[in-house]
C-alpha cells in the first residue's frame, strides 16, 4: 500500500512511500497477537516476590505448652502459620515468568498489529528531521501540526538519534523508538504510529 509523506508542518510533500503488504496488508490473526502481548507483559514481571515460611523466620523452638490436657489444640512452635507473626504457608517464591514464542509467531503477531493499524488509518509517514540540540517545545509543535498532540503516539526512527530522543522523552504519551525495537504490544497500545521516512526503508530490511 502507498501512503503520502508529510512534513513537520503537517502538509503533504508530494512524495509517497510503499508499505509492504507482507507487513501492512495481511488479515490480522487475533490469537497470535494475544500470545505476543501475553509474552511481553509476562516478561516485564521481575518475579522477585518472596515470603518467609516457618523454617525461615526467627523465633524460639520451645514447645509452647504441654501436648495434652489444655483443652485447646496442640501447638509445638511459635512459628506455626496459624499464629500471628508465624510463617506463611505456600507463600510466593522468586521465579521467572518468562514465556517463549517462536520467531515466526512473533513476526506474524507484529505484522497483524501493523496491518490492523493500517486498516484503521492510524499510520503517518513523516519526512526525516532533527534539531541542532534537544528542543522539547519544537517537538511538541511538530505533534500539534500533525494533529496528534495529546494522543498516544509511537514514533519510529531508522537509526539512533539522541537529540530527537532527548527532545521527546519528556512529552506525555509520546514514545520514540528505533524500528528494530518494534513490538506488538507497543503497536497496539498506541493511537498513532508515526514512521520517519528512513524507518520505512529500515523495516523492509529487518522484517
Amino acid at each position: 500500500m502507498k501512503i503520502n509523506v508529510v512534513d513537520t508542518n503537517g502538509k503533504e510533500t508530494g512524495r509517497q512511500v510503499d508499505l509492504p503488504d507482507s507487513l501492512f496488508g495481511i488479515e490480522p490473526n487475533e490469537h497470535v497477537v494475544y500470545l505476543a502481548v501475553k509474552q511481553y507483559l509476562a516478561n516485564q514481571r521481575q518475579g522477585t516476590h518472596s515470603s518467609r515460611e516457618r523454617g525461615e523466620i526467627r523465633g524460639s523452638t520451645r514447645k509452647l505448652k504441654r501436648q495434652k490436657g489444655t483443652g485447646t489444640a496442640r501447638a509445638g512452635s511459635i512459628k506455626n502459620p496459624l499464629f500471628r507473626k508465624g510463617g506463611r504457608v505456600f507463600g510466593p517464591r522468586p521465579r521467572s515468568y518468562e514465556i517463549k514464542l517462536n520467531k515466526k509467531v512473533k513476526s506474524l503477531a507484529r505484522a497483524s498489529a501493523l496491518s490492523a493499524k493500517a486498516k484503521s488509518n492510524s499510520i503517518v509517514v513523516l519526512e526525516d528531521f532533527s534539531f541542532d540540540k534537544p528542543k522539547t517545545k519544537e517537538y511538541i509543535n511538530v505533534l500539534r501540526n500533525l494533529g496528534i498532540e495529546g494522543k498516544k503516539v509511537l514514533h519510529l526512527i531508522g537509526e539512533p538519534d539522541k537529540i530527537l530522543f532527548l527532545s521527546s522523552r519528556n512529552i506525555q504519551k509520546t514514545n520514540l523508538k528505533e524500528v528494530r525495537q518494534l513490538n506488538t504490544y507497543e503497536i497496539l497500545n498506541s493511537d498513532k504510529l508515526v514512521f520517519f521516512e528512513s524507518a520505512v526503508e529500515k523495516i523492509k530490511e529487518l522484517f
